[in-house]
């Protein structure tokens, strides 16, 4: 059996169709019968569909990954799965690099490789973390999600209440309960 794997970092890059097309793509032009398995994870360790995977598949059976960044952005997690793989007679082929074989110069092949990914990984940790340090120093910066509704919205939503139901001042003013819950555990805090 052949795994096409394919995944992006985030649900939104999913949703958005960044890159999954063109990864499946990739795998079906090598291996049109490949099971295409879809998943949007950091390339950290939790991966729950792929470590599904990892215990599925039986020798003899081929896991295919458009790249090798794809497969796995760290040196230690992914020497993990690609021991596990090949020890359990699974071969592994990533597009952009080849079959991953179970040789000393393989080996040293894929573990220059994989450091390589996880560099490019913190590269690119390092420029959002200095870029996020320079929005810093401008004025008017805040961090994170801007604010929904304002302080006198909020105010006025939580004064509704006084005299109005929740459901009631959600469908008055659009603000959910879970906010006003929050807002008016703010205001008896700021007393």
């Amino acid at each position: 059996m052949v795994y096409g794997c394919c995944r992006v970092s985030t649900k939104k890059q999913y949703a958005d169709g960044n890159s999954i097309e063109d990864q499946q793509a990739q795998i079906l032009a090598r291996y049109p019968d490949a099971q295409i398995i879809v998943e949007a994870y950091t390339g950290g360790e939790e991966r729950p569909i792929f470590s599904e995977l990892l215990e599925k598949v039986q020798a003899g059976d081929i896991i295919v990954c458009a790249k090798l960044d794809r497969f796995c952005r760290s040196v230690r997690v992914g020497l993990g799965y690609i021991d596990k793989l090949l020890d359990k007679g699974v071969s592994i082929h990533i597009l952009n690099m080849g079959l991953i074989e179970d040789t000393s110069m393989g080996r040293l092949i894929y573990t220059v490789l994989l450091a390589f990914a996880e560099f490019e990984k913190n590269q690119i940790i390092e420029r959002c973390q200095a870029g996020k340090e320079i929005a810093k120093t401008r004025e008017g910066f805040r961090d994170g999600r801007p604010k929904k509704y304002s302080k006198a919205q909020l105010t006025h939503a939580v004064e509704l209440l006084e005299g109005h139901s929740y459901k009631q001042v959600e469908s008055m003013t659009g603000i959910s309960k879970s906010t006003l819950q929050r807002a008016k555990r703010n205001k008896k805090a700021a007393l």
